[in-house]
């Protein structure tokens, strides 16, 4: 069987000066180290990250999947930038991106980012990037500044990528509540699940799966923890629905099997569940590589799986995610 990785992330080898071209700061920068590792800055000094090689140089991305879908860093989604200046930096990353689909077919497919700072111009690159081989949606962040993604100015990209037949992948950024756990690495460890089902949970009680019942969403880390209080969305929606059932008219429940995750959750018990709750046909296998907080082996928790289990998650449920049939990877 095929082995589709949804959630994998690298980065060019170098990124433009945007605090001096753009007048003002907050952008990362790239520190080379040599022989063969960069530091992720950010513009006051401070470091964000340090990665390999395997994160900038395509050819050294051996991950255990045979595919990998590429995505950016969402530090450099630059949402809080202004509007063309976070299209440029699009634009940048995303012809990274696409010269590397080019150049490796066989082995990556694409998930542009937009400006959706600026939902119009976030249209107009969708557009451009839909058109380049091997691209196949967006990811985007939990949130946009101080937009959920229940926010209608985000309707018009919604609209978009159902009409391209775009599917999108939602992943943590900018964590809730950071500032009162600067410890311990907390917002990568508590911040980012609660993001993640914050995020499920606007698009659910927000009404956009209902408003866009074509749209192909996935979502980071095993949906957060979105799947583990599913119950208690469900019952605050049948308990006080003068203030959950205000712009949707179906349940939590009713949305299972209209959005998938991936399958990054480090616990097999979790899995299990995460499977037994979404179905096995919507959870797609993720790795987070190359980071740390990703599996050390790519795939190697599926791989305990049932066969019948492992066909869904390492093909099945990324294909029908990502649009795509077995067959165009006849090359």
């Amino acid at each position: 069987m095929l082995k589709i990785d949804i959630h994998t992330h690298i980065l060019p080898p170098e990124l433009p000066d945007f605090k001096s071209r753009f007048g003002y700061g907050g952008f990362i920068q790239l520190r080379p180290l040599p022989p063969d590792e960069m530091e992720m800055v950010e513009d006051s000094g401070r470091l964000f990250r340090r990665v390999q090689s395997n994160c900038f140089i395509p050819s050294r991305r051996l991950s255990g999947a045979g595919i990998q879908v590429l995505s950016t860093v969402p530090v450099l989604f630059s949402y809080w930038a202004k509007p063309e200046d976070g299209l440029e930096v699009s634009r940048f990353l995303n012809d990274h991106l696409a010269s590397v689909l080019v150049a490796y077919p066989k082995q990556f497919l694409g998930l542009a980012t937009v400006p959706l700072q600026d939902p119009q111009l976030a249209v107009k690159e969708a557009e451009r990037c839909m058109k380049m081989p091997g691209m196949r949606g967006f990811q985007i962040g939990s949130h946009v500044n101080d937009w959920n993604l229940s926010s209608s100015k985000l309707w018009p990209f919604f609209e978009a990528c159902e009409s391209l037949g775009a599917s999108i992948f939602v992943h943590p950024w900018d964590m809730m509540g950071s500032a009162k756990m600067p410890e311990y690495f907390l917002p990568w460890l508590v911040g980012m699940p609660a993001e993640t089902s914050l995020a499920v949970a606007s698009l659910i009680f927000g009404g956009v799966f209902e408003r866009f019942p074509k749209l192909r969403f996935a979502f980071a880390h095993g949906g957060g923890s979105f799947p583990f209080t599913l119950g208690r969305m469900q019952h605050g929606f049948e308990s006080r629905p003068d203030l959950c059932a205000v712009d949707c008219q179906k349940g939590p429940r009713e949305f299972i099997g209209h959005f998938y995750v991936d399958s990054l959750v480090h616990d097999r018990r979790a899995l299990d569940f995460l499977i037994e709750t979404m179905g096995v046909d919507k959870v797609c296998l993720g790795s987070d590589y190359p980071f740390p907080l990703g599996e050390t082996k790519p795939g190697e928790l599926v791989a305990n799986l049932p066969f019948s289990q492992q066909e869904w998650v390492y093909e099945k449920a990324p294909l029908a995610w990502l649009g795509l049939e077995r067959k165009y990877f006849n090359f």
